[in-house]
């Protein structure tokens, strides 16, 4: 018989990351901390068992995943009084999808081995479409027979799954990959407005630019978004704003300077003050439809 496995978080992303799980022939036990919401709906839908509480969502699992919004989120659901380390199975593995930064997965997988559960920390990237058709790109971090043993659950969600080396390196990379992400969407932005600005129709330079040097999964899903001020939200505003800052916070550890960065987060900031907080990463082209000239 299959283990039973937990999923807490059924957001954007955990719903339909749970409801691959289900469709891959795993018992998958869901909780969610606002339980109307309509992820639940759709994992409920898809055979997630829906659970009132942490407690009953990952007492019987010897596999628990997590998928939620920040640092202190996922701190209180795995090491609070009413969480995962209260509740779960003796040596189960712990495996979490947010975006947390280096430094806490360490210190959080250090205070669950302390009650003899082991962790991944796992960062995801492919946006809510990658969650939907199960092609996410994991990047994992923790023991080589922790990863070899989260295989195929990795595998019904994701497409490209990564060992990226002890517990913290799989958000340490997933901190590379989110200044990627950043300042990928300021050149299509600007590359949007000057295709408009010569009369090319904005599609060619999804096909054409997208199959060269140039191309980029953010280009591909979200060129045609940026080019027609389609804001609907996959990866929120709000979303990539937490995870500049883990990744200033960290770039300043390090000394590192990393000033593009720093300019995606303004851009990025300037539309949350205009109340863009719940749009997606792609109305970063707000600042250069709507600000001033003095803005940018």
């Amino acid at each position: 018989m299959s283990p039973t496995l937990a999923f807490l978080g059924l957001g954007v992303m955990g719903s339909p990351m749970s409801a691959n799980l289900t469709r891959a022939g795993y018992r998958v036990s869901g909780w969610n901390r606002t339980p109307d919401r309509p992820g639940c709906l759709t994992a409920a839908a898809a055979g997630v068992a829906i659970s009132p509480t942490i407690k009953v969502a990952v007492e019987s699992a010897s596999i628990i995943f997590t998928c939620l919004s920040d640092v202190p989120d996922v701190e209180a659901v795995l090491l609070g009084p009413d969480g995962v380390a209260q509740y779960a199975p003796d040596n189960a593995l712990v495996i979490d999808t947010s975006t947390i930064g280096s430094t806490a997965a360490q210190t959080i997988a250090t205070r669950l081995a302390e009650k003899n559960l082991r962790f991944l920390d796992a960062p995801v990237s492919g946006g809510d479409v990658g969650a939907q058709q199960g092609t996410l790109t994991f990047m994992v971090g923790g023991t080589a027979p922790d990863f070899a043993a989260a295989q195929p659950y990795f595998a019904a969600m994701g497409k490209t799954i990564t060992h990226c080396g002890p517990a913290g390196s799989g958000q340490a990379v997933k901190m590379c990959n989110q200044i990627l992400c950043a300042l990928n969407l300021v050149g299509i932005c600007e590359a949007m407005l000057l295709a408009e600005a010569q009369g090319i129709d904005p599609q060619l330079i999804v096909d054409v630019c997208g199959t060269g040097a140039a191309g980029s999964w953010a280009l591909n899903n979200l060129g045609m978004k940026v080019a027609q001020g389609d804001f609907d939200p996959g990866f929120m505003i709000k979303h990539i704003l937490k995870d500049l800052r883990l990744v200033k916070e960290i770039a300043q550890t390090h000394g590192q300077e990393i000033p593009g960065t720093a300019f995606a987060d303004f851009l990025f900031q300037w539309v949350a003050e205009q109340g863009g907080n719940e749009e997606g990463t792609q109305a970063m082209m707000r600042v250069y439809r709507e600000s001033d000239e003095a803005i940018i």
